[in-house]
């Protein structure tokens, strides 16, 4: 569970976010909604601690947000980057390894996961080799290979065909069913109508 009690954030006269409060709960897409610059990014990223808030509170299952606490989250942000000379099981392994997992324990996920996208085929290959939306659902993989409990999307559907974009919904979907909380940063309200 992520809550946010009377939450600000400004950056020198910009007012990026103001006072807001919400609970997402296990088990539930809570969705971000707004226009591009209404603060969605800023306040995912005050609630994984990359900025801190100017007044307010963020507490993660009732507490403060600890170090220890980030290997159980997962977040694709809204600026993509994988490492372009790696393969993509390689990459895949390696971010979930700075995540705690293991080899022998995450690969059978990995496999499901590009499986499910149509992409296992694509696991030895370079990450240089894959289209846009290729790279981006490969980095969606990387953002919930390790099963984290607390899942931070940001635009996932971004440039992604309608195929490939309902491939990542229904994923969305499983993580709903499998309990985990999910926050969805997004300006399309089709998406947040489907998900949250």
């Amino acid at each position: 569970m992520v809550e946010l009690k009377n939450v600000s954030k400004s950056f020198a006269n910009v007012q990026a976010v103001k006072n807001i409060s919400f609970t997402a709960r296990a088990g539930e897409i809570f969705g971000l909604l707004g226009p591009n610059g209404a603060g969605k990014s800023t306040t995912i990223r005050m609630m994984l601690g990359i900025y801190l808030p100017d007044s307010g509170a963020i507490y993660f299952n009732g507490k403060p947000l600890e170090e220890k606490d980030k290997n159980r989250i997962g977040y694709l942000p809204e600026e993509r980057g994988l490492y372009k000379q790696m393969k993509v099981n390689d990459v895949l392994l390696y971010l979930a390894g700075l995540k705690g997992r293991k080899r022998k324990e995450v690969q059978p996920r990995i496999d499901y996961l590009l499986a499910e996208l149509n992409l296992l085929d694509w696991k030895e290959r370079k990450v240089q080799e894959l289209s846009k939306g290729m790279s981006q659902k490969i980095q969606f993989v990387s953002t919930i290979a390790h099963d984290p409990e607390i899942v931070f999307l940001d635009e996932p559907f971004s440039g992604l065909d309608p195929v490939s974009a309902d491939q990542l919904l229904n994923l969305i979907l499983t993580l709903k069913k499998e309990g985990k909380t999910v926050i969805l940063s997004t300006h399309i309200m089709d998406q947040a109508e489907r998900l949250c």
